[in-house]
């Protein structure tokens, strides 16, 4: 299976925005939590992001990537990210600068 790119089509700026990939276990019944976790990001960050992807998979899999790097994994960092969390890791490879309110106390 090929990787999906990681930028997509150019949004309303002219600018290519990034990807968002939430791959999920779906054995183990984590397609709410990754699609909460999507709403959660596209609600935060809107045009900014040009798509956050859903992609099934098995074995208990739960990873998050911004483009190609692999900014959650479930074994790696040891369960899910909370959404202020994960919010944080993308707009610190996004525009770090960038406020994110309630979210950054």
């Amino acid at each position: 299976m090929t990787e999906p790119l990681a930028m997509t089509e150019p949004n309303e700026t002219g600018l290519s925005a990034p990807r968002v990939t939430i791959r999920f276990c779906t054995q183990c019944q984590w397609l709410l939590r990754s699609a909460w976790l999507a709403q959660e990001l596209l609600s935060t960050f809107g045009t900014d992001l040009g798509e956050v992807a859903l992609v099934p998979g098995t074995g208990g899999i739960f990873e998050i990537r911004y483009g190609d790097d692999v900014i959650w994994d479930r074994v790696t960092d040891g369960g899910f990210p909370e959404a202020k969390v994960l919010k944080r890791r993308v707009r610190d490879r996004m525009d770090p600068e960038r406020s994110l309110g309630h979210s950054d106390r």
